[in-house]
């Protein structure tokens, strides 16, 4: 199924193909997209919220395009916006890499990185002190070069390149890393810049080949079925399941994004967030050595994981009545690319819902859970990362974020050990997080919202609490920017409540959604660091900013090479009132990785992310009308 525009099209439809190659041609004729540019990045450029909230069906839609432009004979590039309904370039900002940082990563750099260093004699010569006289034998990763100040790099748009050895083509390289070197490779005038030789360590030899059995023969079939279908509706990319509705969205930086979540009570659909999406990813390496000291990576802002996309397979990636969306996003060319079947939906069992044995009257009752599932998978490099959004009966909305593959290897020794873990003979695993930043634009009954931070209040033994049994909450309004910047607390149980000061429940208080963190180490990098320069949003659990519709990413527009400040430091420098405002809940959660031997050759599937709950959002359980089961073996 295409996730283009339904029965009634909407100003935050997906971009179709047409549209991609109505922009091209405008870029075109504009002069912009020539034969030796590229575009970096093409999205829809969404309409301000206000806009977008005040539109009825049969309203006219203006649709505009926001690119990333990267001319590779002058350098130059461009973020551009263009009305595709009007036929022109509406602006053309200038993007000065020095200050701004660089375009994302093309996908034909990785090509190009291989075309230059095979042809380099130095690095032929270094291969060779390694015993390797085949350079094509060697897989070369082109790897975002972070920004470290360094002179010879200022305004040029760098790549570092790592290598392993793969014995066969059919090989995975991943189990023979070439280590003490590393190239520096200019991507413009494609020339080697600098080679680093620690000189040569020994190559682990044993295979990490996997996936080709004997496999075990004790498991039995497992059937999802659903006869008369699944509970949902689709139109185009609005969907209904249960009391739900909600848009889906589909970006090539940021992947699915969803849009005007909302849940039907008393007849009307109340909304609760108007845009959710993972925003930002970030992996910092924790090896300080001369080869691998700059090893972080923004995986949204300078890879772009949405297009990176599987095409997912039924039986393999999703189990049951599935509903495949196609998504479409651009080449370098600038030129449409249909990834099919990118997002997955289906809706699953979840267990029980709620139950009781009443001893006084003798009843007993039963519901049991299900939640609908929307889904994506994406393969950066050697990780790969899937993407579960969750909407459960009660009105939980849920992330969880999967993340396997294989962990990016070198070799071990003795200089390696405080710094990484030894996965097999001779083979390092560098410590490494994984922290996500979502980007939560809430409009709890409205956009009119503030955030309380609730968590356990226990005075000490005395008068307040005479038999030290007292459990009270304390709640904090944050009332702006700079003190909406905070960070969890597993021991006070802390939770943050987006509530709507002018909505009431029936008891009289504001109704609200609560942010549920799970309250793991955040970045780890020291203040000063670079990569604590750039990734800043990543530095604590919760930002909360006053909307803007330019304010769209967790470490700004421009992430690769930039030198670090831009983002969420640079949001909330003004310290905007948020109580009582239009807000955006900014959340980082993520994992901290310390390789196991159990995570080679392939990591087992682990799991982070977030949980919204409705906290008086409700007057009561907004489940008591789920029927019992209808099975034939029906518990009742």
């Amino acid at each position: 199924m295409h996730l283009s525009t339904g029965k009634h099209p909407h100003p935050l439809d997906p971009l179709a193909a047409r549209e991609i190659d109505e922009v091209r041609r405008i870029l075109v004729a504009e002069g912009l997209l020539t034969e030796t540019a590229r575009v970096a990045y093409l999205g829809l450029e969404e309409p301000p919220k206000g806009e977008v909230l005040a539109y009825r069906p049969g309203d006219p839609v203006t649709r505009r395009a926001r690119a990333f432009l990267l001319d590779l004979a002058t350098e130059a590039a461009l973020d551009v916006v263009v009305s595709i309904g009007a036929g022109r370039v509406e602006s053309r900002e200038p993007i000065d890499p020095a200050i701004d940082g660089q375009v994302p990563m093309l996908d034909e750099e990785h090509a190009l990185v291989r075309r230059v260093l095979r042809a380099d004699a130095a690095w032929a010569e270094a291969l060779a002190r390694r015993g390797i006289d085949d350079p094509q034998g060697v897989y070369l990763a082109a790897l975002s070069a972070g920004h470290f100040g360094l002179a010879e790099e200022e305004g040029r748009r760098v790549a570092r390149v790592l290598a392993h050895v793969m014995p066969t083509p059919e090989s995975l390289p991943w189990a023979h890393p070439v280590d003490g070197l590393v190239a520096y490779v200019d991507l413009v005038k494609g020339e080697v810049l600098e080679i680093v030789d620690t000189g040569p360590q020994p190559i682990p030899q044993e295979s990490g080949d996997y996936g080709h059995g004997p496999f075990r023969t004790t498991q039995k079939p497992i059937h999802i079925t659903q006869p008369d279908g699944p509970s949902f509706t689709v139109d185009g990319p609005l969907v209904r399941w249960e009391k739900w509705s909600l848009r889906l969205g589909y970006d090539m930086r940021e992947g699915l994004t969803l849009h005007r979540i909302g849940f039907e009570d008393g007849g009307r659909v109340r909304p609760i967030v108007y845009r959710a999406s993972v925003a930002e990813m970030v992996v910092p390496y924790g090896d300080p050595s001369p080869i691998r000291f700059w090893q972080n990576y923004f995986d949204t802002g300078e890879y772009q994981l949405g297009k990176l996309a599987n095409s997912l397979e039924l039986g393999c990636d999703c189990l049951g009545e599935i509903t495949y969306f196609d998504a479409v996003v651009t080449d370098g060319a600038g030129l449409p690319k249909v990834i099919t079947n990118a997002i997955c939906m289906h809706e699953e069992d979840y267990g029980v819902l709620w139950k009781h044995t009443d001893p006084a009257n003798g009843s007993r009752e039963t519901r049991r859970q299900r939640r609908l599932v929307i889904s994506f998978f994406v393969t950066v490099g050697n990780y790969d990362y899937g993407f579960y959004w969750y909407l459960y009966l009660d009105g939980t909305i849920e992330l969880e974020v999967k993340a396997t593959g294989i962990v990016f290897t070198g070799a071990y020794d003795e200089r390696a050990a405080p710094y990484a873990s030894e996965v097999a003979p001779g083979l390092a695993a560098p410590y490494h997080q994984h922290l996500f930043g979502a980007r939560l634009d809430m409009t709890v009954d409205g956009v009119a919202n503030a955030v309380d931070e609730v968590e356990v209040d226990i005075p000490p033994a005395g008068q307040d609490n005479p038999y030290g049994s007292v459990i009270r909450r304390a709640v904090t309004r944050l009332r702006t920017e700079r003190e909406a910047v905070r960070d969890a607390d597993l021991k006070a149980e802390r939770t943050w409540h987006v509530v709507n000061p002018d909505v009431r429940n029936r008891l009289g208080r504001p109704v609200g959604y609560a942010l549920h963190a799970e309250g793991r180490p955040t970045l780890l990098a020291t203040p000063g660091s670079s990569i604590h320069e750039r990734a800043e949003f990543a530095t604590r659990h919760l930002w909360v900013t006053r909307y803007h519709p330019a304010e769209r990413y967790p470490a700004g527009d421009l992430v690769n090479q930039h030198p670090g400040g831009a983002g969420l430091p640079a949001y909330t420098r003004a310290d905007r009132d948020i109580d009582g405002q239009d807000i955006v809940l900014w959340h980082t959660f993520g994992l901290t990785h310390f390789p196991r031997t159990e995570d080679w050759p392939i990591m087992p599937v682990d799991t982070c992310g977030f949980v919204l709950k409705p906290v008086g959002f409700f007057d009561r359980n907004p489940t008591l009308d789920v029927p019992p089961s209808a099975a034939e073996r029906s518990c009742h």
